[in-house]
């Protein structure tokens, strides 16, 4: 097995998908992997910076997107270890590159459960406040794992339907139009439409954040949203995103 490490800059569109075979004997984890796929993305006209996530997983936004005005976006999922997102906000303010980021904490990992909870199986991805990022998806990570980066965005997921879900998720953010909430939309169906998390739907986040972009003072989040358990999370995702940009445009 081979592990690809892919840095992306927003001047290129970049494919990476790591494909591995599948163990016969999968050893016993202590509890269930962050399965599942996200899409972090930036906006040039805004500034704005965020991610969204969907999965087969209850609360999926409690540990996956960790988000810093002037600062920058990461998702952790797979064979998770919550600490790489902090971690990765913690360097990106200190000025490091995305790339870097991803090898200084894989280096530094560990590896505390290498049987059961292994770092071979961790996906994170990063992106700085300007939309340059880098995405890993660990050999071990569960079938289907890996992950696509496009023009501003960068999407990953493991134990998906297939290289379809990734595929699908670039294709709507690049295609859809209008504030970055509903491009970030937009790939989470266009992920779902081509076979999402192959277990199912639960629940979906989504982070946005900008310098002073919220309402009321001192406020980075744009927009904080989560739906912590339903039989059809994006549809209920959807209402709260198109009813939340209504707002917006009648605010203007």
């Amino acid at each position: 097995m081979r592990t690809r490490l892919v840095i992306a800059t927003v001047l290129s569109l970049v494919v990476v998908v790591r494909v591995h075979p599948q163990s016969t004997q999968s050893p016993a984890l202590p509890f269930p992997p962050v399965a599942t796929f996200s899409i972090l993305g930036y906006d040039p006209a805004t500034g704005e910076v965020g991610g969204a996530v969907q999965s087969r997983v209850f609360s999926v936004g409690n540990g996956v997107l960790w988000a810093e005005a002037d600062v920058g976006v990461a998702a952790t999922q797979a064979i998770v270890d919550v600490s790489y997102g902090p971690k990765a906000i913690a360097l990106l303010r200190a000025g490091m590159s995305p790339g870097a980021i991803i090898k200084a904490i894989l280096d530094s990992d560990p590896d505390p459960r290498p049987g059961d909870w292994t770092k071979e199986g961790r996906q994170f991805a990063v992106m700085d406040a300007k939309g340059n990022y880098a995405a890993y998806t660990g050999p071990k990570a569960t079938t289907w794992a890996g992950n696509k980066g496009g023009k501003y965005c960068t999407a990953q997921g493991n134990i998906l339907a297939g290289e379809a879900v990734v595929n699908g998720m670039v294709d709507a953010f690049e295609k859809t139009d209008g504030h970055l909430s509903m491009r970030l939309m937009a790939a989470l169906d266009g992920g779902q439409a081509a076979g999402g998390d192959k277990r199912g739907m639960q629940s979906a986040a989504m982070i946005i954040v900008k310098k002073n972009g919220g309402v009321w003072l001192n406020n980075d989040v744009v927009l904080r949203l989560q739906v912590d358990d339903s039989e059809e999370p994006l549809k209920e995702f959807r209402r709260v995103v198109e009813k939340w940009n209504a707002t917006q445009r009648r605010g203007r």
